[in-house]
Order: structure tokens, then C-alpha cells, then sequence
């Protein structure tokens, strides 16, 4: 539905604006994600005003080979909604849905004290070229920890 993305953009627009660890492209990122095809799962969370918070998960390669690998972002919740469990549970829910639809691990960029409860860590046997290692993060769902370049889908490249 046209109003979901517009919707979606405008919350991920709000939710990232003015984070110092943001340059603004996480709702160019997912548009790119949805017209490439690469958004395997989009999930959103709603209250009684609508829309309160959304999370994208895509599929990434390793070291150039495709897998059951997916990365999980971004996550937007509306700023004024922040701080109130809406990207835990949508976290908590994406992960479940990932796990039953048969990924092998989760790759995402992000703070390890938020990311840590839910099982997410860093391991130097598994790169990703440019921001500091602590920050990329991987969660096993099942069989082995991969290891080599993790590269997420090309929307990620061009925003």
C-alpha cells in the first residue's frame, strides 16, 4: 500500500533525524530495499494513533557467497515514542519471524549495549569495512557462525 511507505518513510526520516550516527539515508535505504527486492521482511508496530515504529530485514552475502543471512535494519520508532519497548518487542518479533522462516544469522550495524540483550555480538571472524568492529554485530539462529566479509544488500551501497 502506497500509505505503508509513505508512512514508513516518514517515520524512518523522523526517527533517524539528527542522531550523530546517522547521515540521513535509512528511509532512502529502505526504498531501495523494497524496489530491489531485497526487503525480505518488514514488520510494523501500531498503537491506537497508528504507525508507532517499523524494522526491515534483508538478505547479505558473505564473502561473496548468498546464504540464509540476513541483515535487520533499520529500526525506526517514532521520536516521541522512543524509550517506551516498541523496538525491543519489534527486534524480539523480527528475530522469531527470521528464525521460523529458516535464517541462519542475523547482521546488523549498531549500539552492542542495546543490540547485546537480545544475543547480538561482534566477533573479529566476521568483517564489515568502516565502522569500528564493536558496532557490527551477528546473531546465530542455527548451524555454525559464518565467517569472512559481511556485504548487506546493494540499497545499503547506494544511499
Amino acid at each position: 500500500m502506497q500509505s505503508d511507505v509513505t508512512g514508513i518513510h516518514a517515520l524512518t526520516n523522523a526517527a533517524f533525524a539528527g542522531k550523530p550516527y546517522s547521515n540521513g539515508s535509512e528511509p532512502a535505504v529502505i526504498n531501495g530495499l523494497r524496489e530491489g527486492g531485497d526487503l525480505t521482511l518488514s514488520l510494523v508496530a501500531e498503537n491506537a494513533d497508528g504507525l508507532a515504529g517499523h524494522i526491515a530485514f534483508s538478505p547479505v552475502t558473505i564473502s561473496g557467497l548468498a546464504g540464509l543471512w540476513f541483515g535487520l535494519g533499520p529500526v525506526s520508532v517514532w521520536p516521541r515514542l522512543q524509550g517506551l519497548g516498541i523496538g525491543g518487542a519489534l527486534v524480539r518479533r523480527g528475530i522469531a519471524d527470521m528464525r521460523e522462516m529458516g535464517a541462519a544469522a542475523i547482521f546488523l550495524l549498531g549500539d552492542p549495549d542495546y543490540y547485546g540483550r537480545f544475543g547480538f555480538e561482534s566477533d573479529p571472524r566476521l568483517s564489515y569495512p568502516g565502522p569500528p568492529a564493536a558496532y557490527f554485530q551477528y546473531l546465530v539462529l542455527s548451524g555454525d557462525m559464518p565467517q569472512g566479509e559481511v556485504r548487506f544488500a546493494p540499497a545499503f551501497d547506494a544511499a
